[in-house]
């Protein structure tokens, strides 16, 4: 059982998945494992937090911090530079996340801990469409 999830995004932050997944698995096989993979190289995935919204606003103030936008005086090393400030930043930030997680399903659920959500994570700034292919198995 599979299925590519289509996510728009808005500019970098993390963007909660779980409700998009849960209603997926519902009908589906009660057991197996799941796995969630990005298809991109410019974001990231992550199981994280989702009772309380400052959670995200840090990890994202914080990723923001780690790597700079390509525009700022300490990223001038950077060579990959065409795509404009954010991309190669977004690449780096990609480099140091996962691009896929793997989950337990039993009784047809995904076995989160109580305050765990599924995260898309965007690096760039504009909007973009993001693929996240779900496979259970």
């Amino acid at each position: 059982m599979h299925i590519t999830l289509k996510v728009e995004t808005t500019g970098q932050g993390l963007y909660e998945v779980t409700p998009r997944v849960v209603e997926w698995l519902i009908g589906g096989p009660e057991e197996g494992l799941l796995t969630l993979y990005i298809r991109h190289t410019s974001a990231s995935l992550l199981i994280q937090e989702n009772a309380d919204p400052d959670v995200t606003a840090d990890l994202a103030a914080f990723l923001r911090r780690l790597v700079p936008s390509g525009d700022d005086p300490t990223m001038a090393w950077l060579t990959h530079t065409y795509e404009g400030p954010d991309d190669m930043p977004g690449h780096i930030k990609a480099a140091l996340l996962p691009t896929s997680v793997q989950i337990p399903v039993v009784g047809g659920r995904m076995v989160l801990g109580q305050w765990q959500g599924i995260y898309l994570v965007e690096h760039r700034d504009a909007r973009h469409q993001r693929d996240i292919f779900a496979m259970l198995s």
